[in-house]
Order: structure tokens, then C-alpha cells, then sequence
């Protein structure tokens, strides 16, 4: 008897200590997988319009610039003229590619959830209003891929480029796109 207790009480402790061991790899996994990837370097030309209307290329501000240190992709900001653009080539799944309502809530804007828009080319995009200073924008936001998929929720994309890169599917490029637009204010 004593022998058969034992053998159940290492059962028992070698399937939790499998299961922990199993839960941290699947959750350190993510990290290992950016920090792999971050040396990519951009492959794709930057587009020169979006929804018809030219782009101008403009100098990210330092601020920008220390988010994107260690981004496995690129990131530029553009202006259309009448609304400015963030667009991010990530080359691998990450989870430095984050909502933009979080940084414009970093920056010290209030954010208002709006209901999602379809875009000119009639793509879902999540939205928000952010508002400091009696100013506000108009944030819309999705990630497409060269194959012609597209997510309004940075989440939602994540989860999918993570399986894709578990699955070893050949390579794929994502764009997210971030368009704010200055609104009027409503006194």
C-alpha cells in the first residue's frame, strides 16, 4: 500500500509540475518571439496615399521615437492634408504593436469609445474620440496584410499572427493603419 501512495503522489506532482512548466512556456513564448524578431528590417515601400489622397511624409517627433526603439518593422507619420496618419510595417507578431487609444491616453488625452467606421475602400476600423485642450480627434484604427485580411482589434490580429507563426506559414507583412482627423468640439 505504502508503495502504491507514493507512486500516486509523484503522479500527482509530476503532472502539476508538467502543467506549470507547459503554462510558462505559453507564456513566455510572446516575449521570446519578439525578441527574435526585432533585428527585421522593412521590406515594403511606404505607400503614397491613402483612400485616394496623397501623403506627405513627416518627421516622427522624439516622443515617437522612443516608442519604436526595439520594433520589428517600421513606423512613419504622414499627413494627408487634412488628417495625420501613423503607419507601422510589422514584420512578426508582436505585442509592441499595441491600441492607439493607449497612446493617445499615455499622451494625457481623455478617450471616448465611438462606434466603429468602415473606411473608403470599406474596411472596419475601430474608433475613439480623444480630447485635451478643447481640442478633438477623430482616431480610427485597423491592421491589414498583404493577403488582404484585415483586423479593427490589435488583439484579435495578434492572437492570429501568433498561430500563423506557430503554423510556420510562409512570411506575411502587416500595416497598421492609425488616422486622426480634428473634429469640432462639442460645448
Amino acid at each position: 500500500m505504502i508503495k502504491i501512495s507514493e507512486a500516486l503522489k509523484w503522479r500527482k506532482w509530476s503532472s502539476i509540475a508538467v502543467f506549470v512548466l507547459s503554462a510558462t512556456g505559453a507564456g513566455i513564448s510572446p516575449i521570446l518571439i519578439d525578441e527574435q524578431s526585432t533585428n527585421r528590417s522593412p521590406v515594403l515601400p511606404w505607400p503614397s496615399s491613402y483612400e485616394g489622397r496623397q501623403l506627405q511624409e513627416l518627421t516622427l517627433t522624439e516622443r515617437e521615437q522612443s516608442f519604436i526603439d526595439g520594433f520589428p518593422g517600421a513606423v512613419a507619420r504622414f499627413s494627408d492634408g487634412n488628417r495625420e496618419l501613423i503607419i507601422r510595417q510589422v514584420n512578426s507578431p508582436t505585442r509592441m504593436l499595441h491600441p492607439a487609444a493607449e497612446c493617445f491616453r499615455g499622451a494625457g488625452y481623455s478617450i471616448v469609445p465611438i462606434s466603429a467606421r468602415e473606411n473608403a475602400a470599406g474596411v472596419v476600423q475601430a474608433c475613439f474620440e480623444a480630447k485635451k485642450s478643447g481640442q478633438t480627434f477623430r482616431v480610427c484604427e485597423h491592421i491589414k496584410d498583404e493577403l488582404g485580411r484585415n483586423w479593427s482589434d490589435v488583439s484579435a490580429w495578434y492572437w492570429h499572427a501568433l498561430g500563423q507563426h506557430y503554423l510556420n506559414e510562409s512570411p506575411v507583412h502587416w500595416w497598421s493603419f492609425v488616422v486622426a482627423e480634428q473634429i469640432e468640439s462639442k460645448r
